[in-house]
């Protein structure tokens, strides 16, 4: 794997630490700039959007732009962001820096994800992904709990000062290691990437990793108060039980990044069924505190070991548009960090208790179970984009690298 990748990966793991630390910084937020808790929570639901809006724009955009170029600016408008909301006077000013932040990180995980696709052979698409997908998994086994504590004990803004800090390293490191990839030979034509859209496989690719994701996030998000007013833990055991879903995650994205590129189908039917058992387990066992914990490792470890799956499919299916096809399984993932957060809030809300969270999500998962039988059934899984592929370079459709892209790799 070339080193490039793993650079990659450390910039997700900033990326990811300021995506999710917010769950523990809430209180203090809300405090300090005099709203309410529910009014700080918008400032993930933020993030979130931005993510599912910016992937596909910024793709777009920068969609003939240099590569290399193109990460160096938006891992600095990124860290810029963060900055901004270490110095943010007012919520209003700061809730202005999460949606900056979020539309740099999403333009970063699409061409990120084109960059280190481009850069290894087809065969190795899935463990490619397993690395970047690892910086989210060590953000949050790492990057999440020490955000908490340094909110506790050296206030909130401390947070963003660190991940601006580890944004500064990514930066130095994508400055230094990533290699120029060259643009095609022929220049890639919009109307020609969009078409992806016309082929039903992408989209139920789409929907697959929405209903996922989804269906995991849509419990974990309210695993907090499951952990203290279901299983009777006490608050510090919080933060450990989410590192220990962060481990969990970490493995699994190991094991599904080497098992997904020769048995992509395979891992997906697979991985969604361990999470879907898991989810029922949750909700049927919620009060006992030895079983709450355990399920937490083992849906992190089933929901990540899915994920390379989920992002080397979308390349699969959606080759020749290779950065359109990372920016479209970004947003798809947030648009099932933003559904299923918000189904659970729902169930909350019509008075059935957060064990019913996990029955909700279990049932996104179960849809998503049958998108991915419907996706086997109308074909193979390395089939690429039948609308598109006609007129596509071979080396477009395969997704391996034209001579000049393997020479600036060398």
């Amino acid at each position: 794997m070339p080193s490039a990748v793993y650079i990659l990966g450390l910039s997700v793991f900033a990326l990811g630490t300021s995506e999710f630390m917010l769950s523990g910084l809430l209180p203090p937020i809300a405090d300090d700039m005099n709203v309410s808790i529910p009014q700080a929570g918008l400032l993930i639901s933020a993030f979130a959007i931005g993510m599912v809006i910016g992937a596909p724009l910024l793709a777009v955009a920068t969609l003939r732009l240099p590569r290399r170029t193109t990460l160096i600016a938006l891992i600095s408008a990124f860290g810029l962001g963060q900055v901004a909301g270490a110095l943010a006077p007012t919520y209003e000013v700061l809730f202005v820096s999460r949606v900056v932040s979020a539309l740099a990180c999403a333009g970063f995980w699409a061409v990120g994800a084109a960059v280190a696709i481009a850069m290894v052979p087809v065969g190795a698409r899935a463990r490619a992904m397993a690395v970047m997908i690892g910086g989210l998994s060590i953000a949050n086994v790492l990057g999440v709990p020490l955000g908490a504590f340094l909110g506790e004990s050296l206030g909130w803004r401390s947070a963003f000062w660190a991940v601006g800090a580890a944004s500064a390293v990514a930066l130095a490191g994508v400055v230094t290691r990533i290699p120029r990839i060259p643009l095609p030979d022929r220049k890639p034509q919009l109307r020609r990437e969009v078409a992806i859209y016309r082929d039903r496989q992408v989209w139920l690719s789409i929907v697959i990793t929405a209903l996922a994701a989804g269906g995991v996030f849509c419990a974990f998000s309210y695993l907090a108060p499951l952990l203290t007013d279901v299983a009777g833990l006490s608050a510090g055991w919080v933060p450990w039980v989410l590192a220990l879903f962060g481990l969990g995650a970490l493995i699994g994205t190991t094991i599904g990044g080497r098992v997904a590129d020769a048995h992509l189908f395979g891992v997906l039917m697979s991985g969604i069924s361990a999470s879907t058992v898991f989810l029922v387990a949750l909700a049927l066992l919620a009060s006992n505190q030895v079983a709450v914990v355990i399920l937490a490792f083992l849906l992190g470890l089933s929901a990540f070991y899915t994920a390379p799956a989920l992002n080397a499919r979308m390349f699969n299916v959606a080759g020749v548009a290779p950065t359109l096809a990372g920016a479209t399984t970004t947003a798809a993932f947030n648009l099932g960090n933003t559904s299923g957060p918000w189904l659970g809030g729902a169930v909350i809300d019509a008075d059935l208790g957060f064990p019913a969270t996990a029955w909700a999500g279990a049932a996104m998962l179960l849809l998503g179970l049958a998108a991915v039988a419907v996706s086997l059934r109308l074909g193979s899984g390395g089939t690429p984009s039948r609308r598109v592929a006609a007129g596509a370079p071979a080396h477009a459709v395969t997704g391996q690298p034209t001579d000049r892209t393997a020479g600036a790799q060398a």
